[in-house]
């Protein structure tokens, strides 16, 4: 049914795009400088602040006895450091360890009017002790000191969060409170690990977008100032994985998703520092120095350099590859699957083939997960999942215990009682006839219904789309009755296809610091606890229905007939005369 002409011409559209697309790469933005020295950071100073605030607050998970006495001290602190208004923001929160009454500390030192800079640093940790991770507090209070002494001149916010070991709730709720966008934030993570982890400037968004690039450039170039190293960076392949699927166990992750402009600067990368990880007071003064150094810098910028919106556009090879361009290449690359498939079910139409059916049938294999996926909803909106922060969690807060696994199990058999016996209910509600999987209609109803799912996940992220791309195209023709492949080729075919897929599980995984079951797990918690929106695990589960009915249809489907050996004797085995032994001269073509 699938005319492979028509298909050939329909990526006419595409070379045009690519072109298009070509044309449109441009350099990136100049980093920010400043020709002031940062030499007002005291890391000495830091690195006592550190030690004592280790030192009497050992313990601090989110919401416990020990954060909560960690927050007065640094609200003390800032109340003598800033002149301006300190305030403790109490509120409930979702963590690793279930709902807490959390606090924030906001301090403003008033400046000139505009968009203001905002820094950022958790307090809370996972284990004991936990210094490097207290490194960004430390930071945190020296950066007050130097800004409540009148060196910068705008509006300067210090935010101390609780939750960012899990869920963010503390940077969720100050996004909730800002109400114009700031002209930078700067999210302090690990300042002071004496284990290096590149890239030390992470941009990452839990939402479509990453951080202004010429953001990103200018606390790059500052830590290359100040380390003498290079600071690293994500590189293209990175930034699309995390531009289709929009996750990072960082906190800068839900300042951006809210449309501020925020970087973390930590010396381990995006993932926390372990709880027994060793300091150095050489590196707390580089980071600082060099955050302190940026700061000046977005003090003095023109205003086109501050205050810019998270963007779409990736860095390739130092070029900056916009996101329309993105967006519009990945249409254009979609439409000849598009086009064959609807071609194919106008073919079938006409000569009286029902198709209907078979899309329904494809449709209703993404039920089961989407029952899954609506049971860990309703779990996590029913507190029955209290562990469900809402955000990614960090591998050292991600435990999976005998109340995980149970709770797995229950998903599990939800899925499994889905596929065993609610898609047939479904079927009988929908009113569609049983389908035979010898049907010519079968497998361009899996080809269609693939190309559709991508299509709408195009309109909400092009970048998820292009993920998918080839899994449209190669399951269209594995599924394709007139292709006749052996069941080992269709089956290579489809798995083929969802190898973006696996990748960007392994790779975010990696990054995460997550093994397998905390990866399962971690998916798991973002679905409950509502990270992922509704409409997203709703076409992610579609294009997961769509696989598995691929894998039916070219697994079950009636082998083809093999092909009759050539015929070359006409009439009696025993026949002698034209043709017995092939053409005759007349026959050939002239």
């Amino acid at each position: 049914m699938l005319d492979p002409r028509l298909y050939r011409v329909a990526f006419v559209p595409a070379l045009l795009a690519l072109l298009v697309a070509a044309f449109s790469i441009s350099e990136r933005p100049a980093p920010v400088r400043t020709t002031l020295a940062p030499d007002t950071f005291m890391g000495t100073t830091a690195m006592e602040t550190l030690e004592r605030l280790a030192a009497r607050y050992p313990s601090r998970r989110p919401g416990s006895e020990g954060d909560h006495r960690l927050a007065a001290e640094v609200a003390s602190e800032l109340r003598r450091l800033v002149p301006g208004t300190v305030e403790e923001r109490r509120f409930t929160g979702r963590t690793i360890d279930g709902r807490r009454e959390l606090v924030d500390v906001i301090a403003t030192r008033p400046g000139q009017p505009g968009p203001g800079l905002v820094v950022v640093a958790h307090r809370d940790a996972v284990g004991e002790d936990a210094r490097a991770e207290l490194s960004g507090t430390a930071a945190l209070l020296e950066l007050a000191r130097v800004a409540g002494s009148g060196r910068l001149r705008r509006t300067v916010t210090f935010i101390s969060t609780s939750g960012g070991t899990g869920g963010f709730a503390g940077a969720r709720e100050e996004v909730r409170r800002m109400t114009s966008r700031a002209a930078a934030v700067i999210v302090l993570g690990d300042m002071a690990s004496a284990q290096a982890r590149r890239p030390f400037v992470i941009g990452a968004s839990d939402g479509l977008g990453q951080a202004p690039i010429q953001l990103q450039r200018t606390l790059d170039a500052a830590l290359r100032v100040e380390t003498g190293a290079d600071p690293g960076s994500h590189r293209w392949l990175s930034q699309w994985l995390r531009m289709a699927v929009p996750v990072t166990i960082g906190e800068q992750g839900p300042f951006l998703r809210g449309g501020q402009p925020a970087v973390l600067v930590s010396a381990s990368g995006e993932r926390p520092p372990d709880a027994g990880a060793a300091i150095r007071a050489d590196r707390l003064q580089q980071f600082g120095r060099a955050v302190l150094r940026a700061l000046h810098a977005l003090d003095d910028a023109p205003p086109q350099a501050v205050a810019a919106a998270p963007t779409t556009d990736i860095v390739v090879r130092g070029k900056v590859l916009p996101g329309w361009a993105v967006r519009m290449v990945a249409f254009a690359l979609l439409l000849p699957a598009l086009i064959v498939a609807v071609d194919a079910l106008a073919r079938l139409r006409r000569r009286g083939e029902r198709v209907g059916g078979g899309i329904a049938w494809t449709v209703v294999a993404g039920a089961p997960l989407v029952a899954g996926c609506g049971a860990a909803l309703l779990l996590g909106t029913a507190r029955l999942l209290d562990v469900a922060p809402g955000a990614p969690i960090p591998a050292p807060g991600l435990e999976v215990g005998a109340r995980e696994l149970i709770a797995a199990a229950v998903l599990i058999l939800i899925v499994a009682l889905m596929w065993t016996v609610g898609r047939s209910a479904l079927l009988r509600a929908f009113g569609a006839r049983p389908v035979s999987l010898d049907e010519p209609g079968v497998g361009v109803a899996v080809g269609l219904t693939a190309a559709l799912v991508v299509l709408a996940l195009w309109v909400f992220n092009p970048y998820a789309a292009a993920l998918l791309l080839p899994a449209v195209h190669l399951w269209l023709w594995a599924t394709a009755p007139e292709t006749g492949l052996r069941r080992w080729a269709g089956v290579t075919l489809i798995l083929v296809g969802l190898l973006p897929l696996a990748a960007t599980f392994v790779i975010d995984a990696r990054a995460f610091g997550w093994g397998p079951v905390q990866a399962a797990w971690g998916w798991v918690l973002l679905v409950a606890g509502g990270h992922i929106p509704v409409i997203s695990w709703l076409l992610w589960s579609l294009v997961w229905g769509c696989a598995v009915a691929a894998l039916i249809v070219v697994v079950k489907r009636p082998a083809p007939e093999s092909e009759l050996e050539q015929i070359t004797v006409r009439g009696p085995v025993t026949y002698a005369g034209p043709g017995s032994l092939g053409g005759t001269e007349s026959a050939l073509r002239r």
